[in-house]
């Protein structure tokens, strides 16, 4: 009952949404009060369906309800209970309803906290979450019903693939779409704007604080599912420009240039135009991605699906929407005015410059993902793009980035002072060279990292030069200075702390040059230099897991004769699976990580082993965490939250609107 209540819910679900979809858009049009004030509650309501019909399926799962198609093919009773919950979006139709799931709570706190926002305005952007909505869920209902049953249930399920038996799968799908249907805010939110003509500082302002949220939450999603796939698939590396790894990657540029750009806008009124493509371009970028997981065009090990049907079903959902929200860009776009007027050399001008890197870079991401996969469906011939495509094209553009991220902090708007800004950073500029310096001697080769190092230590000091500058002033005390610490706006603060976040994973990045690996075959008793540690490997041991079987290699990580640490990697057999995994043995030291993992046993009992050190390792996830801070301190930021709606309420006036005409 619970579970034909779910699938009930579902369908009521899209009902709601096609009524969210067409009553407000018409209502909007019409300035219709009453027709627009049905948007908000049908938001709310519409969420509450689809999470009731998100724990129905949970519960399913939970109680091993072998009735169920969905749980048969992604279960087992005796797998333990997290991966039984982390296997309700660990196959495609869970996760699609976990995709509306999350669409859902964006409009239903959209309607909650949007009351300062003009009715219109309001009404047309959870019109077009209502469009989103019920093409995606139409799309559940007749291709990926997660509710199918079964006539003769089996007594046993076939348990969830022993690569996602994992706590990172339970962290990252959320995370990652999350930021994924996020950026259908930006994009509902671009779309009411050009169908209410209400394109100015203000929208740019509503607009922010969703964006944030969605970039947070993606760069934890991508961060997420770079260490899992780090420490799960036993391969040793965090990155390796799959086509999947690289459809999350781009919308996280575009979304990282609309943040910039949304800055200008409600700053300086400028790049309106641009802002709105971003916008659109950013959620185009997650639609794309969905696309390509789900369509069966590409084989990876990330990908959900690879029916063609469901495929076709997406590329029309795709065309739809990209489609028409390029049209009506098009159609709107050349009545915008300009906007703020400001200076090549101010902060408006370095983050043009940024934005213009960062969707070139997103470019060439896109042409090298998409370019081998429409060479075969056209020409029929396949060819490989693969890393020394990506860091030959993608690496240099990030350079000048990477460069001008501490000028932009010092630069003034409308009209900066570029002199200056350099002179100040000059500490940074020598601590960067001189770290860089000590990399070379204590490092040598490879160049590319010790030059990559040189910068990473630049752009952290040059990232708090700006608060810093604000915080100490000459002759006064650490009290006043704790003063004006606290004084300073959050966003000033989120800032710095993002833009370092990028300097320590450049930081990270550039150590991997610095790596040792090891490949050979170990017994109990063999001790094996690494870099700065000792590894002794002391015993193999079975080990009966709940749905596993496991030969477990008790490693030791030595110091001279100072024990650090012990780790034990593993290989695991799943036999209702007939799979085996491979379980990295790990350990964080000095940023720096040990890294084993161990092959099939050999006739002579001995086991192939991969041993990595792998120095400052640690930092490129660390970074993600501290943009990810930044964010959210920045998010914090009450004039970033409210400032828009406290002056509406003290002048009695919605912000003003500047016609798109």
């Amino acid at each position: 009952m619970i579970v034909e209540t779910g699938h009930y819910a579902l369908v009521l679900a899209l009902a709601l949404s096609l009524v969210q979809a067409l009553i407000p858009l018409y209502g909007g049009l019409r300035r219709d009060e009453s027709l627009m004030a049905i948007a908000p509650p049908v938001a709310v309501v519409q969420f509450l369906l689809i999470a009731a019909s998100f724990a129905a399926l949970s519960w399913a799962h939970i109680v091993s309800d072998f009735s169920l198609l969905n749980v048969v093919e992604n279960s087992h009773s005796t797998k333990p209970m997290i991966y039984k919950i982390s296997g309700v979006w660990g196959n495609h139709e869970g996760s699609m309803l976990l995709w509306v799931l999350i669409l859902s709570l964006f409009g239903g706190l959209m309607a909650i906290f949007s009351r300062g926002m003009p009715s219109d305005l309001r009404a047309l952007t959870l019109s077009v979450q209502g469009w989103i909505g019920a093409a995606f869920l139409l799309f559940i209902l007749l291709t990926s019903n997660p509710f199918a049953r079964l006539a003769r249930p089996p007594i046993e399920g076939q348990d969830l693939n022993p690569i996602l038996q994992d706590p990172g799968l339970a962290i990252h799908p959320p995370l990652l779409y999350l930021g994924y249907v996020g950026f259908s805010m930006t994009f509902s939110f671009a779309t009411a704007a050009l169908l209410a003509g209400r394109i100015d500082a203000s929208w740019a302002r509503f607009v922010r604080p969703w964006t944030l949220v969605a970039w947070i939450f993606l760069t934890l999603g991508i961060a997420m599912g770079s260490y899992w796939a780090y420490y799960t698939l036993g391969w040793g590396g965090f990155w390796f420009w799959d086509p999947v790894e690289n459809s999350s990657l781009m919308p996280w540029i575009a979304g990282t240039a609309l943040l910039h750009s949304a800055a200008v806008m409600e700053k300086r009124d400028a790049l309106k135009v641009w802002t709105i493509f971003l916008a659109i371009l950013a959620f185009s970028l997650s639609l794309l991605g969905t696309f390509l997981v789900r369509s069966g065009v590409l084989t990876s090990v990330h990908a959900f699906a690879t029916d063609p049907t469901r495929g076709v079903f997406i590329l029309l959902i795709l065309v739809f929407f990209i489609g028409g929200s390029l049209a009506l860009f098009a159609f709107r776009a050349s009545s915008l005015k300009t906007g703020g007027i400001f200076a090549p050399i101010s902060r408006e001008g370095t983050m043009v410059l940024n934005n213009l890197l960062l969707t070139t870079s997103c470019a060439t991401v896109f042409v090298g993902t998409l370019y081998p996969l429409a060479l075969e469906a056209v020409a029929d011939e396949k060819i490989s793009v693969g890393p020394p495509f990506f860091n030959m094209t993608f690496g240099p553009l990030f350079i000048p980035i990477f460069l001008a991220m501490p000028i932009g902090q010092l630069l003034s708007w409308k009209r900066g002072d570029l002199l200056g800004a350099v002179q100040r950073l000059m500490w940074a500029a020598a601590i960067g060279v001189g770290g860089g310096l000590v990399f070379a001697l204590s490092k040598g080769e490879p160049v590319l990292s010790v030059l990559a190092a040189g910068l990473a230590l630049y752009v952290i000091v040059g990232s708090f030069v700006d608060v810093m500058g604000r915080v100490f002033v000459r002759g006064a005390g650490f009290k006043i200075a704790l003063s004006r610490a606290v004084g300073l706006p959050r966003s000033a603060w989120g800032t710095s702390l993002a833009h370092a976040g990028v300097g320590l994973t450049l930081l990270g990045l550039a150590a991997t040059g610095w790596g040792i690996e090891k490949i050979q075959a170990v017994r109990p008793g063999d001790e094996i230099e690494l870099g700065p540690w000792r590894l002794v490997i002391r015993s193999f041991e079975p080990r009966d897991g709940s749905n596993y079987k496991a030969l477990v290699v008790h490693t030791e990580i030595r110091d001279g004769n100072r024990l650090v640490d012990t780790i034990e990697p593993s290989r695991r057999q799943f036999s209702t699976r007939q799979m085996t995994t491979s379980e990295a043995g790990i350990s964080t030291l000095s940023f720096g990580q040990v890294y084993v993992t161990v092959a099939e046993q050999n006739p002579d009992g001995s086991l192939d082993a991969r041993l990595y050190w792998k120095p400052l390792v640690s930092l490129i996830w660390l970074g993600a965490l501290v943009m990810s801070l930044g964010g959210a301190l920045s998010l914090s930021d009450r004039r970033l939250r409210i400032g828009v709606a406290r002056r509406a309420r003290k002048t009695g006036t919605p912000p003003a609107a500047v016609p798109a005409e």
